[in-house]
């Protein structure tokens, strides 16, 4: 289990995605969740890799050794969320039952011309954050989006809503045009969304405690937020099953400062108390964690360079932004 999470190719492919999608569309949420138990057999036996990843996460989430009843339960859970970006994304929300806790962490932050820094993890299904836009004055939402890591899901997804595909910001894109496009949605008063737990090959990285034992995340989400100059809010939306899903805003900071002078040990902090938050919510439900490698293990995030002071964590690093 060492190869890097982005050198793994993405599950599916056009006709798979295309053919969840159209059952969903055609006949109906609970016709298409029947599919997910083929669905959820087929990648248990077939994709190796993601089963022994599952079963060492759940083990150490659970704290005892997991069976493959509750591997299944875990690729299930994930199999569910991503039939239910189709509904999401086609602004079918009345098929949910979204509960939003901290709602007014985030709207007392808003400002007309300047927006906020929305930061989420690989966890449960962050577009249930659509489930906002039913709001009377709901702000626009731009997504950090890696478009080149899943072709097949984004293309087929984005046709749902391109509404959606002209407010993402495409992450493999150059590293200035991703800063300026950000910049610009947040001084229209837009919010912002990046997933901070899952650094891309040869990002900037800083190494704190998560689940018990140390773990890499990206530096870029928060010098991001440092340089920006906005509130950022900590959002997670976990399943909690059938059509069930609650909704997390917790405010994280005002304004993130990172001074030069003491930004390795501010940055060292400001990282682990974001693992901590997110260590919260995933030892709670283990089964809305998304990230299928070894997110425990060096050589999973080979490439990556430690922050390290005066080296590699200045504003310059905000260029490797992460998805």
């Amino acid at each position: 289990m060492t190869q890097h999470w982005s050198k793994r190719k993405e599950g599916g492919g056009h006709f798979a995605i295309w053919l969840i999608r159209t059952i969903g569309l055609k006949l109906g949420r609970p016709f298409a969740r029947l599919c997910l138990y083929p669905i959820t057999l087929y990648f248990f036996l077939r994709r190796p890799y993601e089963r022994r990843v599952s079963y060492a996460f759940l083990e150490r989430a659970l704290g005892r050794p997991a069976n493959a009843w509750q591997v299944m339960r875990h690729i299930h859970r994930f199999a569910g969320t991503l039939l239910d970006r189709v509904f999401l994304l086609a602004d079918r929300f009345k098929a949910f039952d979204v509960k939003v806790d901290g709602l007014d962490q985030l709207t007392g932050r808003l400002q007309p011309d300047r927006g906020l820094l929305l930061l989420g993890a690989h966890v449960g299904s962050f577009e249930v954050l659509r489930v906002l836009a039913q709001q009377p004055d709901a702000p626009r939402v731009c997504v950090v989006l890696d478009t080149q890591k899943t072709p097949a899901l984004t293309e087929l997804l984005h046709a749902l809503n391109p509404e959606i595909a002209r407010n993402v910001i495409d992450a493999s894109r150059p590293s200035t045009d991703i800063v300026l496009a950000m910049n610009e949605a947040l001084q229209s008063g837009a919010l912002a969304t990046l997933l901070a737990d899952r650094a891309r090959e040869h990002e900037t990285t800083v190494v704190v405690d998560f689940m018990g034992a140390p773990a890499a995340f990206p530096t870029a989400p928060f010098l991001l937020g440092s340089l920006l100059k906005v509130p950022v809010v900590f959002c997670l939306g976990m399943y909690r099953g059938g059509n069930r899903y609650d909704l997390y805003f917790e405010a994280f900071a005002d304004r993130l400062d990172l001074p030069r002078r003491m930004r390795q040990a501010e940055l060292q902090a400001v990282v682990q108390r974001y693992a901590a938050r997110l260590e919260h919510h995933v030892r709670q439900d283990p089964y809305n964690w998304f990230n299928w490698h070894d997110f425990w293990n060096p050589d999973a995030t080979r490439g990556g360079t430690p922050a390290r002071a005066g080296d590699g964590v200045d504003d310059t690093a905000v260029t490797r932004s992460a998805a």
